[in-house]
């Protein structure tokens, strides 16, 4: 079989398409790791509950999830691309008009709107990713190399939200930034000659209407039937609730906090402490997974990761405003890990409609796990987010249980071992 992969045909490795790889990453997480911040404002102005401002962060998600889930087979079928600029034009688009009218349904039809347009870009990115590897292993590598750069971005996002509201500037400057960015990405994705994918590949040696109909509209969906996107696109929405937990409600969580100075303050910068502290992990687990298997280091971190929630359900507030936070250098390689090899199971004809499949899981978890945390903050604990954070370690400890089930069986690891050979 013909090797396709970047590394196979390129020596080069692509580094402006790489560049932008990062940059987009960087991007979108600016915006969308802010919410927690956006959402501490907004319930003051507009007067919201908890359960009505975590709709900031849910009409994103509700958007990411359906594009995901419907359109992820664009980058399959159109080429990735046109689909990535496809994304950003109408993700810059949204990005603008926030600078229209303000008001809440506004907001949320922008926000679902661009949750749209990341789901379009983002599917395209991770297939992407596949077409540049030249195995799984560099593939899961690249991955986190990728979530470093986002996590880069969610440290940006809420420290430039926090000084826009300390300068009296509307946060809706944020959305305004993003814009700009995104039209010098489309200038530059325009310019820039991107890899061969498997199926353009086809695509020149048949004709156009016989190239493969499986990357249609409902190959995302007709892979839930496949056990290992569906397995690890479960795992991801475990981690996904734990992870949004912290940076959604933190804020919220420890905005009456009282302690000691040193606490205080890390009270007041609990979720830029947190993705500081997720980028550093990201970037050290590229060399970390090239020295420790993954089954391994999955079990360590997710296993850290649940004592943190567990020190501040049980110990309260004192504990949690240094766990928390501290949560985030374990959190740093799970995602990416996850979802690479989640994709690296399919062949790279279908890792777009992959992608989008797990891209839906993700949005989900990020949507409904902070709603529920809020529903459960405003209803059991009257309004006291601490209740909230109970439920979330619930799913730090399911989440530890998978990873050591996946450890014990290793159920992907012929798949695995397989698609390096023939795919890679």
């Amino acid at each position: 079989m013909k090797n396709t992969s970047l590394g196979a045909t390129n020596p080069k490795g692509y580094p402006v398409v790489v560049a932008l790889t990062y940059s987009m990453f960087f991007m979108f997480a600016m915006t969308t790791d802010a919410v927690g911040e956006i959402i501490r404002i907004v319930k003051a102005e507009m007067s919201l509950t908890n359960t009505e401002a975590s709709l900031f962060h849910w009409a994103t998600m509700i958007g990411i999830a359906l594009s995901g889930m419907l359109l992820g087979f664009l980058a399959d079928r159109i080429g990735r691309k046109k689909t990535i600029n496809l994304g950003l034009s109408l993700y810059g688009a949204a990005s603008a008009l926030f600078a229209g009218w303000a008001s809440f349904s506004w907001y949320l039809s922008l926000l679902f709107v661009s949750g749209l347009a990341i789901g379009v870009f983002k599917t395209a990115i991770l297939a992407l990713i596949g077409d540049i590897a030249t195995s799984t292993s560099d593939h899961t590598r690249r991955m986190n190399a990728n979530e470093g750069f986002f996590a880069l971005g969610a440290i940006v996002g809420p420290l430039l939200v926090t000084t826009l509201d300390k300068q009296g500037l509307p946060w809706v400057w944020l959305y305004l930034i993003a814009a700009g960015m995104c039209a010098v990405m489309i200038i530059a994705a325009a310019l820039t000659s991107y890899p061969e994918s498997v199926v353009e590949a086809k695509a020149v040696s048949v004709d156009k209407g016989s190239t493969d109909q499986r990357s249609g509209l409902l190959t995302s969906i007709s892979l839930i039937g496949n056990p290992y996107a569906l397995g690890f696109s479960f795992a991801i929405a475990l981690y996904v609730a734990c992870e949004v937990a912290i940076f959604v409600w933190a804020p919220t969580l420890f905005a009456d906090y009282v302690g000691t100075k040193s606490a205080m303050w890390i009270a007041t910068y609990a979720v830029a402490i947190f993705f500081v502290l997720r980028a550093v992990g990201r970037f050290a687990a590229v060399w970390l997974l090239g020295v420790v298997d993954w089954k391994i280091v999955m079990v360590l971190f997710t296993g850290a990761i649940c004592a943190c929630f567990l020190a501040s359900s049980l110990l309260g507030k004192d504990a949690a405003v240094y766990s928390l936070p501290l949560s985030g250098l374990f959190m740093s390689m799970i995602y990416p890990t996850l979802n690479s090899k989640g994709i690296s199971c399919l062949p790279k004809s279908r890792h777009g409609a992959v992608a989008g499949l797990i891209l839906f899981f993700t949005a989900i978890s990020a949507a409904f796990a902070p709603l529920a945390m809020g529903y459960v903050a405003d209803v059991i604990g009257g309004g006291n987010m601490q209740a909230g954070f109970y439920l979330a370690t619930v799913f730090s400890i399911l989440l530890l249980l998978f990873s050591i089930t996946n450890l014990v069986l290793d159920p992907a690891g012929r798949v695995l071992a397989s698609a390096d050979k023939s795919e890679y």
